[in-house]
C-alpha cells in the first residue's frame, strides 16, 4: 500500500511525525550469536612427544615472526617448494577467488543500508483518447511529451532485517577466509608430507642399491670360489637369487620416487615433470625439530580454520533465523522522486516542469504468516545443522590430535629400535662377510645376515619417514606454523 502524496512541506512534516515512533522503537528481532564453547577436555590423553631440547609449539612456529613451521626442518629447498606451493596452487586460487566473492557479497550487502537509486528518462510521440481529451479533433489529440527524473527507494531498517542479513555476510566472509586458512594447512602439509616421504624413498633406494652391490661382490666372491673348486654351483645360485631379488626393489623405488616428485610439482602449481631435475638428487630426510606441548585442547583448537571456518558458519546460520523473523514484521520503504515533465524537449527543465514526490510503503507480505513461520523455521533447521556440524568439527580435530600424539610418540620409540637393530645387523653382515673370506663359515651364514642387513636398514629408512610424517601431521592437526594471515587486498572487510 502506498500512501497518498501530500504537499511538500506538509508531507514531509506528516512522515517524521510518523516515523519517529517507529524509529524509537526499531529493535533487530532474531537471536544474537553466542559462540559455543568448544566440548574440549581439559588436557590430552596421550603423553606428548619431547626431546632433550624440546620447545614449544608455539616457539617452533614461529621464525621472525612468520608464521612457518616448515622452516624449522632447515631445508631450503623445501622452503622454496613452500613459498611457491604457497604462490601457485590451484587449490589455493581457488578457495581465494571464493574469499573474494564472499567479501563483495558482505559490500553488496552494506549498500542495502543505503537508499536505492534510479535513473529514468523517455520522450516520444503521443495521442490522447477522445475520452482523455472531450472535444477535439484527431490532430488536436497528437503531441509529444517527454520526461526524466530521478528515483530513490529506501528500506526503513526497522527491524533489522538488514542489519542480520549484513551480519549473516560478515560471518560468511569470515568463514571463508578460515576456509582459505584451511587450505593452506592442507596444501603445505601435503606438500610437506610429500618432500619427507620422497626423501624416504630415496633412502630406501640407496639402501637397495647399496646391498645390490655388496650381493654383487659376494657373488663374484662365491664364483670365483666355485671355479676354484671350493664352492659348489649350488652356492652361485643361492647368492644371485638373492642378489635378483634385491635388484627386483629397485624399479618400484625408482618409480615411488617419481610419482612423489610429480605430486610435489603439481602441489607447486607446475606440471608433472617440471620439477624432475630438481628434486632427482638424493638427500637425506631433514632433521627433526623436538617438540613438545604446552596448550590446552581448548586453546588449540581456537586456531584450526577449520573450527573456526565451522563456528562462523553457525554464526551466519544464527543471523539468518533474524532475517526471516524480520519478515514477521511490516516491511517499511521510504520512496522519492525529482524530475521534470514538458511537452517539448525545450521546456523539459524549466521551473514550471518541475515534479517531485515522496512516498512511504508499507509492504503487507508479513500478514502471510504461514509461509513466514515456515522460512523461521528453515532457518532454526538450518542453524541446528550448523551447530552439530560445528560439534563434529570440533570432535574430529580433538580426533585427530589425539591420534597424532600417539603416532609420533610411538614412531620416534620404533625409530630407536630400528636404528639400534640397522646398526647391529649391519656390524654381523661385515663380521659375517670376513667369516667367510678367511673360510671360518660358509656363504649360506653371509646371504642371511645380507639379507637381515637390508631388511633392517629398508625398515629404518621407512621408520625414519614415518616419524617425519608423524611430525608434520602433528603441526597439521594443531594448524600451527601456518600462514594464516592473508594478504593485504585481502583483509575481511571491516565491519
Amino acid at each position: 500500500m502506498i500512501l497518498p502524496t501530500l504537499p511538500g512541506p506538509a508531507l514531509r512534516r506528516g512522515l517524521l511525525l510518523a516515523l519517529l515512533p517507529l524509529a524509537l522503537a526499531a529493535c533487530t528481532v532474531g537471536p544474537d550469536h553466542v559462540r559455543p564453547d568448544p566440548p574440549a577436555p581439559e588436557r590430552f590423553l596421550r603423553d606428548t612427544p619431547h626431546g632433550a631440547h624440546a620447545r614449544t609449539l608455539d616457539a617452533a612456529w614461529r621464525t621472525d615472526g612468520q608464521a612457518a613451521f616448515w622452516r624449522a626442518f632447515g631445508d631450503p629447498l623445501l622452503e622454496v617448494l613452500v613459498d611457491e606451493a604457497l604462490l601457485a596452487n590451484h587449490d589455493l586460487r581457488i578457495a581465494l577467488a571464493r574469499y573474494d566473492q564472499a567479501n563483495a557479497l558482505l559490500r553488496g550487502a552494506r549498500m542495502d543500508r543505503l537508499p536505492t537509486l534510479s535513473a529514468s528518462a523517455s520522450g516520444g510521440d503521443v495521442r490522447a483518447s477522445a475520452a482523455q481529451a472531450p472535444g477535439l479533433d484527431r490532430a488536436a489529440r497528437d503531441g509529444e511529451q517527454y520526461e526524466a527524473g530521478l528515483r530513490a527507494l529506501w528500506e526503513l531498517d526497522f527491524f533489522g532485517r538488514i542489519r542480520r542479513g549484513i551480519e549473516a555476510r560478515n560471518a560468511d566472509a569470515e568463514a571463508s577466509a578460515a576456509d582459505l586458512a584451511a587450505v593452506q594447512v592442507a596444501v603445505v602439509g601435503d606438500l610437506v608430507e610429500a618432500y619427507m616421504q620422497l626423501r624416504g624413498f630415496q633412502a630406501q633406494l640407496r639402501v637397495a642399491q647399496d646391498n645390490a652391490r655388496n650381493q654383487a661382490d659376494t657373488l663374484r666372491l662365491v664364483e670365483a670360489r666355485a671355479d676354484a673348486g671350493r664352492d659348489a654351483p649350488f652356492d652361485v645360485a643361492r647368492v644371485r637369487a638373492q642378489l635378483e631379488s634385491t635388484r627386483a626393489r629397485i624399479p618400484a623405488l625408482e618409480a615411488a620416487v617419481a610419482v612423489t616428485a610429480h605430486r610435489i610439482a603439481v602441489l607447486t602449481g607446475n606440471t608433472p615433470e617440471a620439477l624432475a631435475l630438481e628434486l632427482e638428487e638424493a638427500m637425506p630426510l631433514p632433521p627433526l625439530p623436538d617438540v613438545a606441548l604446552d596448550a590446552t585442547p581448548a586453546e588449540l583448537l581456537r586456531r584450526r580454520p577449520d573450527v573456526v571456518a565451522a563456528e562462523r558458519r553457525l554464526h551466519a546460520a544464527t543471523a539468518r533465523i533474524g532475517v526471516a523473523t524480520a519478515d514477521l514484521f511490516p516491511r517499511f520503504t521510504l520512496g522519492g522522486l525529482i524530475g521534470s515533465q514538458a511537452l517539448s524537449v525545450s521546456d523539459l527543465f524549466e521551473r514550471d516542469s518541475e515534479t517531485r514526490a515522496i512516498t512511504l510503503g508499507i509492504d503487507g507480505s508479513f500478514l502471510d504468516v504461514g509461509r513466514v513461520r515456515a522460512r523461521i523455521a528453515a532457518a532454526d533447521a538450518a542453524a541446528a545443522a550448523d551447530l552439530a556440524a560445528y560439534e563434529g568439527t570440533v570432535l574430529r580435530a580433538l580426533e585427530e590430535t589425539e591420534n597424532a600424539l600417539v603416532r609420533l610418540s610411538r614412531a620416534e620409540r620404533e625409530r630407536v629400535h630400528l636404528e639400534a637393530a640397522a646398526e647391529a645387523s649391519g656390524s654381523a653382515a661385515r663380521t659375517a662377510r670376513v667369516r667367510f673370506e678367511n673360510g671360518a663359515s660358509n656363504v649360506l651364514d653371509v646371504l642371511d645376515a645380507e639379507r637381515v642387513r637390508l631388511a633392517a636398514e629398508d625398515a629404518l629408512a621407512q621408520g625414519r619417514t614415518r616419524n617425519a610424517s608423524a611430525v608434520v601431521a602433528l603441526y597439521r592437526t594443531l594448524a600451527g606454523g601456518w600462514p594464516q594471515q592473508l594478504p593485504a587486498r585481502h583483509e575481511v572487510a571491516e565491519r
